[in-house]
């Protein structure tokens, strides 16, 4: 019985697809001859406004591309530094990932650069790693083969191709959420809009500017065309050639996405809450979802597998909840006629998919090996204030902008460009409209078939509901943390701008208003224009000056101090020497010089996490034996202390690494609701400087100036009095 009833599904499925093919023709051809128009001249009309509109987010996409290697030249001085003064310019994670793409350039064979990378043992002392697993390296992997491969050695240097490749990726991305908000409307207007709000936004909006390698401006393109793709998938009437061409967009999409980024899986489990609220409340094609939920299922096991069997996929919270879905999909029969019994099933459909997943999350942990990062699940429990702590990471991790609440500034800015108050007005729109065709569901009233115009039911389209849910949990996120809204404006763009674009949305709140002095039809079409034309002219003659101005200015960046380190480095320093010092810093160290560090500035290794906890110690107010010892056990040879987190004068009290490593050492002594740092040691930082014994028995200062300290570290201790 079941497999006859998945055949007469599919047949039906064919079936629907051929209909829509066949009707959608003949429909067109109806209402063309009542407007006395022939059909080719219709035709003629369609390709005229798809081709057009394929150009605008073609040429908006390389313009943004252009403009980026524009403003980059203009800040850095790229083209007239030198390849040392150009790789400063990669800071902290950064320069990690940038290195590694010189060595996979410098390797005699990329087969022979993998294999050192996945075996890599010449980056931090004492560890042998799996850089492409650990550090997700596969777009330097795309990149070098695709430097080496198109016999670009002669044309271009490798650091204008590397960044020539993400420069070019947020092309695609703003030209993917161009043609997001295109589909939505009907009009590519609106991706005209999302653009321009999206580089006026652009310090909210991207990374770009402070990270060029970072993981999220490799992946975010592609989760950006995998949106586009899934909003063209769940509209209703599409023909079998679009729907198929949408369905494997959206597969290529997720699985590359997947690939890029190893905390994609919980943005793919954010969009999945919004499909699986969407299709409980019977607002989407049953079929559809679930083929997206397949989806999701291929690309964790194809990245299990890619990924040297990356165990985190495993445990993630997306399969967990993509198999209670498809657990429950037997339990879901009947429930969208309208009964009683099919309302109540519904609700216990909810409750049973949240169960599953939960439970499914929680045995996973128990029996599958991972290593998951546990103080990501401490960190959530101290920022809700379910805890406290004194562990130096963690509150280190807590101080961090990026995982602050937004601040007032933020609001401030995405209002002074018009875009949250207009996004609030599309949301509560669309908000009470999803609302009605909901309470019409459990009612029992069948959404329509096909939505005209004039029915203002904006809140029956599942792509707009889709959309709708999903901006709503990503701004919940961005309310949380900061860092979240690189993920969550690029979307109120795209929303704002379909919202004031749309004839539909306007259509439906005259449909509220209960106009009658105005035709609301007319008054629909007219506002759809006029409102975005205004905002546009507005919006040029406020930013465009200010955008023309920031390209033409030359910005100022030369940093003397590390230009200098780097060289004494590359001179004095032996090949087999290991540096220890702040992880920003070893970041740099390991792409200017090569040179072996005792750390890195990453975040999800535990072992990594401790060494930082560690080393950050020369900060402290620690006996120079204490941090012998521990600089010792790394085999580090060199020291580096930098006089800004020495000296460091932060904003806020508390936050500056020597307060996080008082409190962590139990260091800090409170009196009258003041807190003081006290310990019979000075603060190494500082005391090391003072050249006096016992810390010139352990450290001999041999390079220094007005930024960095260099201390080699003596392994014959000579105790001077």
């Amino acid at each position: 019985k079941m497999s006859s009833g998945a055949a007469d599904l599919r047949q039906r499925k064919k079936q629907n697809c051929t209909e829509s093919d066949k009707m959608a023709p003949e429909e067109r051809n109806k209402e063309n001859s009542k407007l006395g128009r022939s059909p080719k001249y219709m035709l003629i009309q369609r390709f005229a406004k798809l081709f057009f509109g394929c150009l605008a987010a073609v040429t908006s996409g390389m313009m943004y591309a252009v403009y980026l290697s524009t403003y980059h030249e203009r800040k850095f001085w790229f083209s007239s530094r030198q390849e040392l003064e150009r790789e400063i310019t990669f800071q902290g994670d950064s320069a990690i990932y940038y290195s590694f793409y010189k060595e996979l350039l410098k390797a005699p064979s990329f087969e022979r650069g993998v294999y050192e990378l996945t075996h890599n043992n010449k980056t931090i002392s004492l560890k042998t790693i799996n850089a492409v697993q650990q550090m997700t390296l596969y777009p330097e992997l795309i990149a070098s083969v695709l430097y080496q491969a198109s016999g670009s050695e002669e044309v271009i240097e490798p650091v204008y191709f590397y960044i020539g490749i993400v420069f070019g990726l947020q092309g695609i991305y703003v030209t993917a959420l161009f043609v997001t908000s295109w589909v939505m409307s009907g009009t590519w207007l609106a991706g005209m809009l999302t653009v321009a709000w999206f580089i006026i936004n652009r310090t909210d909006t991207t990374r770009i500017d402070y990270s060029i390698p970072s993981r999220e401006n490799w992946a975010l393109p592609y989760f950006a065309c995998q949106v586009a793709a899934l909003t063209g998938y769940l509209k209703k009437n599409l023909n079998c050639s679009a729907e198929k061409f949408c369905y494997l967009l959206v597969s290529a999409s997720t699985y590359t996405f997947m690939m890029m980024w190893e905390y994609s899986h919980y943005l793919l489990f954010v969009q999945a809450v919004s499909l699986f609220l969407l299709d409980s409340f019977a607002l989407a094609q049953t079929e559809k979802v679930h083929e997206v939920y397949k989806i999701y299922l291929f690309s964790l096991f194809l990245g299990y597998l890619l990924q040297f069997e990356n165990s985190a996929l495993l445990v993630s919270p997306l399969l967990s909840l993509v198999a209670a879905l498809m657990l429950s999909k037997c339990l879901q029969m009947n429930m969208k006629k309208g009964t009683f019994m099919s309302r109540l099933m519904k609700i216990m459909y909810i409750y049973l998919v949240l169960t599953i997943t939960v439970t499914l999350n929680f045995l996973l942990k128990m029996f599958v090996p991972h290593k998951e990062n546990e103080h990501l699940l401490k960190f959530i429990e101290v920022k809700l204030g379910l805890n406290t702590t004194k562990n130096f990471t963690m509150n280190w991790l807590l101080c961090q902008e990026s995982l602050q609440a937004p601040s007032q500034d933020f609001f401030l800015r995405l209002t002074q460009s018009s875009l949250l108050p207009f996004y609030i007005l599309v949301l509560i729109i669309c908000l009470f409209s999803v609302t009605q065709v909901i309470f019409r569901r459990i009612c029992g009233e069948p959404l329509k078939e096909t939505i005209k115009l004039e029915d203002g039911r904006i809140g029956e389209r599942p792509e707009i509901v889709y959309h709708v849910i999903h901006t709503i949990l990503l701004g919940c996120l961005a309310m949380c943390l900061e860092g979240m809204k690189y993920l969550w404006t690029p979307y109120v763009c795209m929303l704002a701008a379909f919202g004031v674009c749309s004839p539909e949305l306007w259509m439906t709140l005259f449909k509220w208003l209960r106009l009658k002095a105005v035709h609301p039809i007319l008054l629909a079409l007219i506002l759809s224009m006029a409102v975005p034309t205004i905002i546009g002219f507005s919006l040029w003659k406020e930013f465009f000056p200010r955008i023309m101005t920031e390209l033409s200015e030359l910005q100022e960046f030369y940093d003397p101090d590390t230009v200098e380190l780097m060289t004494w480095i590359k001179r004095q320093a032996p090949v087999a020497a290991v540096f220890a010092g702040s992880p920003q810093l070893m970041g740099v160290i390991k792409l200017c010089t090569g040179w072996m560090v005792s750390s890195l500035p990453l975040y999800n290794d535990d072992d990594l996490l401790k060494r930082n906890e560690n080393i950050y110690q020369i900060y402290s107010k620690r006996s120079a034996e204490d941090i012998y010892k521990i600089l010792t056990s790394y085999k580090a040879n060199f020291l580096i202390i930098e006089d800004s987190i020495c000296n460091e004068v932060g904003p806020v009290r508390g936050c500056r690494v020597k307060d996080l490593l008082d409190i962590a050492n139990g260091h800090v002594v409170c009196e009258e609701g003041d807190s003081y740092a006290y310990s019979k040691y000075g603060r190494f930082c500082h005391e090391i400087k003072m050249n006096y014994s016992p810390y010139v028995n352990y450290f001999t200062r041999v390079y220094w100036n007005r930024s960095y300290f260099v201390y080699k570290i003596n392994t014959v201790i000579s105790f001077q009095s």
